[in-house]
């Protein structure tokens, strides 16, 4: 009886009533059973990369970052799905590192912080039912005060890896697959991280690339090899950790920043063991999608 009983449940939390993921989402992604739980942790870089006044982009880079939350919110129940609701286990959060000083900003991540480990059957249920509109309410929230108040708080990229990253975004339980997304345009920096050590640094920006002459030289990737110039690397250990870069996007008169970001942060990553990472430029959001959902696949 308890046998038929738990088929009951399971088949109940994979019921026909509910919400499809979305449908730019493959069935490869959608449908896979998953081999483990998701751990998924989103960082928003809050700096005036999404200012509209700076940065008027079409859709503005708010609402790429809003689209691309969306689908992945999607992916989360995808995977809830997959596990079926009964079994699933995934967790998901939103942070900033430091946090913004605005209570509103920090309340409305609260309300993206998501642990079904925790939770019964029907608290999963009602997950599963309201995330959607969870995500993209507080994340318009978010967003939307941000730009309004024009502060920029910005994130501390660097320091968030050197100090949190373990103890945030990896789960010791090895039945989950931890998931760092950031997004940011790929200028690191923030007023508390400015150490230097040699040619290496705490933050990404255009005065290195013309201190270093690495603009408009067809040999500037060899140059950074030969200076050892990047990222001060602080750890090795993060061979669970999987990062997605989302929203990398250069000066409009530097193209070939791009490449040289995506240099500097793959040596960063490849020295702090990070298990699997892809950096992606800002693009319409259905074309990052198709980038994400093979990152996700792979």
């Amino acid at each position: 009886m308890k046998y038929i009983l738990l088929l009951a449940i399971i088949l109940w939390g994979c019921g026909s009533d509910e919400k499809k993921p979305a449908a730019g989402m493959t069935d490869n992604v959608k449908g896979k059973k998953a081999d483990k739980q998701i751990n998924l942790t989103i960082l928003l870089d809050l700096s005036d990369r999404i200012d509209p006044a700076k940065n008027p982009d079409k859709p503005e880079h708010s609402q790429r970052d809003s689209a691309l939350i969306d689908y992945l919110a999607d992916y989360f129940l995808s995977q809830m799905k997959a596990n079926g609701t009964y079994m699933a286990k995934g967790k998901m959060r939103v942070i900033f590192h430091p946090n913004p000083p605005d209570p509103g900003i920090n309340q409305a991540a609260t309300k993206l912080s998501i642990d079904l480990s925790k939770m019964d059957s029907k608290g999963k249920k009602n997950i599963y039912e309201t995330l959607k509109h969870t995500v993209s309410d507080n994340i318009s929230s978010i967003y939307s005060t941000t730009i309004r108040q024009a502060a920029w708080p910005g994130s501390d990229i660097w320091r968030f890896f050197k100090n949190d990253v373990n103890e945030i975004a990896i789960d010791p339980d090895s039945s989950y697959r931890n998931l760092l997304v950031i997004f940011t345009d790929g200028y690191l920096y923030h007023a508390d991280s400015k150490d230097v050590v040699g040619n290496r640094y705490a933050y990404i920006l255009p005065d290195l690339f013309d201190k270093y002459k690495l603009r408009n030289d067809v040999k500037w990737s060899e140059k950074i090899d030969k200076l050892d110039f990047g990222l001060i690397s602080k750890r090795t250990d993060l061979d669970k950790l999987e990062v997605l870069v989302l929203e990398v996007t250069p000066s409009a008169k530097h193209k070939n920043d791009e490449d040289i970001i995506r240099k500097v942060m793959d040596k960063w990553f490849a020295e702090m063991g990070v298990k699997k990472w892809k950096i992606i430029n800002s693009d319409l959001p259905e074309t990052t999608e198709h980038k994400i959902e093979s990152f996700l696949r792979g």
